[in-house]
This record gives structure tokens, C-alpha cells and sequence, in this order.
């Protein structure tokens, strides 16, 4: 029996669905201090995912699952992490690899790649 490859869990301090995405949109647009989502704003452009971090979670060992926090809690009921976080999924047990408090701190993508790849490689070594 092979044990369960890990999977990491991007999950989004926002909503689901073409609404939310439209108003996400304006929002940081407008008022990009006060969006609610760190791992957005960095990671995205106003409408789509940015090029280098696309590559790069393309270029991860582990699958990537991306979700908004209304369908991370209706998959993950009795889970609560402050959001945006980035977490690892291992034999079904969830664990932060980033936090919403060290997102809010990260200036850009290239410095989250950074942050990613130092937890990741903390984890092979543990």
C-alpha cells in the first residue's frame, strides 16, 4: 500500500462565483489597501492568475487544489484557519504552511515562491 501523495490547498479570503470575481475585481482596482485578500492581490492580476505563479505551481511535486472560503467551508465544515492561508493536506489532516498574517506581509510573487519553497523544504527534512 503506497501512502497518500500530499496535496496543497490555496484558499482565497473571497467568495466563489462570477459576482463575487466582478466585485473582487473592482475592488482591487479601486481600493487595493483594503481588499481582504493577500493571496489574491499577489498572486493575481485584476481578472487572472499571473504568469510566473502559474509556472510555478504547475512546476510543484504536489497537486494544488484552489478554493474560496465558502467551498473550503462546505468541504472543510469543522476546519477554521484565518484566511488566506496556503495549507498541506496529509492523510486527510490539514496543516498551515502560510498563514494569513505572513501572506499580508509578503510584498510579491516572487518573494511567495520564496516562502513556499522554504516551508516545502522544511517539510522533506522533518
Amino acid at each position: 500500500m503506497t501512502a497518500e501523495q500530499p496535496r496543497l490547498l490555496m484558499i482565497y479570503n473571497a467568495d466563489g462565483g462570477l459576482l463575487a470575481m466582478v466585485s473582487d475585481a473592482v475592488h482591487k482596482v479601486l481600493s487595493p489597501s483594503t481588499y481582504p485578500c493577500s493571496l489574491c492581490a499577489i498572486t493575481y492580476g485584476a481578472t487572472r492568475m499571473k504568469g510566473e505563479w502559474r509556472a510555478y505551481i504547475e512546476g510543484l511535486p504536489f497537486a494544488v487544489t484552489f478554493h474560496h472560503r465558502d467551498d473550503f467551508a462546505a468541504a472543510w465544515p469543522d476546519v477554521r484557519f484565518a484566511l488566506p492561508a496556503i495549507l498541506i493536506e496529509r492523510s486527510g489532516r490539514l496543516q498551515e504552511l502560510v498563514t494569513a498574517a505572513e501572506l499580508d506581509e509578503v510584498p510579491d510573487v516572487t518573494a511567495l515562491m520564496a516562502l513556499l519553497d522554504e516551508r516545502l523544504a522544511q517539510l522533506q527534512r522533518v
